[in-house]
């Protein structure tokens, strides 16, 4: 048995998985390969192998499987044959009560079995596998939603619908692909973008959802948006230890701007109180205006100085300058007229 067990892939260099004996390395079919104790097995291979219990997730978060139960599960397939293949070792078997089928993982998925990749990882045969019962109708021909061809008349195994809004079509493996970029947490359908409805039936379908990040957040795609911007953009900064000096508190705290915070400033660079909070960029602010933390630095200046107002008085004639009363010319601020509003009553 431990020859079968290590037993390689016709014209392969990789080790065959114990449990499908394949050797092949898809990990968005198969999944991941594990190698424990001599033994190789495919992620997926191992949850849905009947009777073989998960005993403890590892340090990584991981459902972990020992290798002695792995060797048992080995050897019971041994008894079963592959109603897909004919082969001995098939490690999966129907969970519809009475059907005795079992089959290999791979030999399952090429001949249309459905496993569930959540909960108690059941699997069902051709014959017994779950189908849609939504009510859809289409609009005469209608495509796949993800890659714009042609879908079957009707529902089936291959062509699927959104089960919330019922207009969005597609191939199976279609949205097996996006469930795998998405993750568990962006799964949704591509039109309506329901999850409520839609990630469960589609899991129960068989579409397997990893519970991981989107791919494109991990692939650091996104990375430029969640970095902040770190120096001082002032026409002539005054830190000595340069642009890129930032301290915790006083005149060389940089203070981004609050519009945009695409811009920043030591608080000494702008002119600024060792204690403001905000700044605004030229580029916000207007350019020559000054921010709400520079217009009061500027007010505070002014409060020193004496007020004064220019005189609006009229200039008075010698003849005028002894007369009072009725006779005074009026000032200017009544001489002064304001332009009529043309909406106003006459």
């Amino acid at each position: 048995m431990e020859r079968a067990m290590k037993r390689k892939a016709p014209d392969s260099r990789e080790e065959a998985c114990v449990l499908c004996r394949r050797a092949d390395s898809a990990p968005d079919i198969y999944g991941e390969k594990r190698q424990q104790d001599g033994l190789c097995a495919h992620e997926n291979c191992l949850h849905l192998a009947s009777g073989l219990p998960v005993r403890r997730p590892n340090d990584m978060g991981a459902d972990e499987f020992l290798p002695a139960d792995i060797r048992r599960a080995v050897k019971r397939a041994t008894r079963k044959v592959c109603y897909v293949c004919g082969e001995r070792g098939a490690t999966v078997t129907c969970w519809q009560k009475g059907c005795k089928r079992s089959f290999h993982f791979p030999c399952g998925r090429e001949d249309g079995c459905v496993s569930q990749f959540f909960g108690q990882y059941r699997s069902f045969c051709r014959e017994h596998r779950p189908e849609q019962t939504v009510q859809a109708q289409q609009d005469g021909e209608t495509s796949c939603l993800i890659c714009l061809e042609p879908v079957e008349e009707k529902l089936s195994h291959h062509t699927m619908v959104c089960p919330a809004c019922t207009h969005a079509w597609f191939h199976r493996g279609c949205i097996q692909q996006q469930a795998l970029r998405s993750g568990l947490f962006s799964f949704q359908c591509p039109q309506c973008k329901d999850s409520k409805k839609f990630l469960p039936e589609m899991s129960s379908l068989g579409i397997r959802v990893p519970i991981r990040q989107p791919a494109w957040e991990a692939d650091g795609a996104f990375a430029e948006l969640y970095q902040r911007h770190n120096r001082c953009d002032a026409s002539q900064c005054l830190c000595a230890g340069g642009r890129g000096q930032a301290e915790a508190a006083g005149p060389w705290y940089l203070l981004l701007c609050s519009s945009c915070a695409a811009r920043g400033t030591h608080r000494r660079c702008s002119a600024l109180r060792a204690t403001a909070a905000t700044w605004e960029c030229d580029g916000c602010a207007g350019l020559g205006t000054a921010s709400s933390a520079q217009l009061e630095t500027a007010s505070s200046s002014n409060t020193s100085q004496p007020a004064s107002s220019p005189s609006c008085t009229a200039p008075v004639s010698s003849s005028q300058a002894g007369q009072t009363g009725p006779e005074q010319r009026p000032s200017c601020s009544r001489l002064r007229r304001h332009p009529r509003n043309p909406y106003s009553r006459p």
